[in-house]
Protein backbone atom coordinates (compact mmCIF):
# COMPACT_ATOMS: atom_id res chain seq x y z
CA UNK A 1 0.00 0.00 0.00
CA UNK A 2 1.35 3.73 -1.01
CA UNK A 3 2.99 5.18 1.69
CA UNK A 4 0.85 8.75 1.16
CA UNK A 5 -2.34 6.75 2.10
CA UNK A 6 -1.10 7.18 5.83
CA UNK A 7 0.10 11.08 5.15
CA UNK A 8 -2.62 12.63 3.65
CA UNK A 9 -5.88 14.69 5.62
CA UNK A 10 -7.91 13.74 3.52
CA UNK A 11 -9.95 10.84 2.29
CA UNK A 12 -9.87 10.53 -1.69
CA UNK A 13 -12.85 8.59 -1.80
CA UNK A 14 -12.57 8.02 -5.28
CA UNK A 15 -9.38 5.90 -5.32
CA UNK A 16 -10.31 2.23 -4.63
CA UNK A 17 -7.14 1.70 -2.58
CA UNK A 18 -7.67 4.52 -0.40
CA UNK A 19 -11.25 3.40 0.45
CA UNK A 20 -10.53 -0.06 1.24
CA UNK A 21 -7.38 1.27 3.34
CA UNK A 22 -9.66 3.73 5.37
CA UNK A 23 -12.45 1.50 5.45
CA UNK A 24 -10.25 -1.19 7.17
CA UNK A 25 -8.65 1.57 9.26
CA UNK A 26 -12.35 2.32 10.73
CA UNK A 27 -13.20 -1.07 11.07
CA UNK A 28 -16.36 0.37 8.37
CA UNK A 29 -17.67 -1.14 5.08
CA UNK A 30 -16.86 1.29 1.84
CA UNK A 31 -20.71 2.11 1.93
CA UNK A 32 -20.61 3.31 5.73
CA UNK A 33 -17.22 5.53 4.71
CA UNK A 34 -19.03 7.13 1.82
CA UNK A 35 -21.95 7.85 3.78
CA UNK A 36 -19.49 9.57 6.23
CA UNK A 37 -17.62 11.78 3.92
CA UNK A 38 -20.71 12.61 2.12
CA UNK A 39 -21.96 13.75 5.79
CA UNK A 40 -19.00 15.23 6.91
CA UNK A 41 -16.59 15.74 4.25
CA UNK A 42 -13.09 14.17 3.48
CA UNK A 43 -10.55 15.23 5.89
CA UNK A 44 -9.34 12.35 8.49
CA UNK A 45 -9.86 13.83 11.65
CA UNK A 46 -13.52 14.72 11.04
CA UNK A 47 -14.41 11.23 9.15
CA UNK A 48 -12.58 9.57 12.59
CA UNK A 49 -14.64 11.39 14.90
CA UNK A 50 -18.07 10.90 13.16
CA UNK A 51 -17.23 7.31 12.61
CA UNK A 52 -16.37 7.44 16.39
CA UNK A 53 -12.39 6.36 15.78
CA UNK A 54 -9.39 7.92 17.12
CA UNK A 55 -7.92 10.28 14.76
CA UNK A 56 -4.75 8.55 12.31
Amino acid sequence: MPIELHSKSHIDIHDRAAREHWAHRFGVTEDRLRKAVTMVGSRLSTVADYLGQPAP
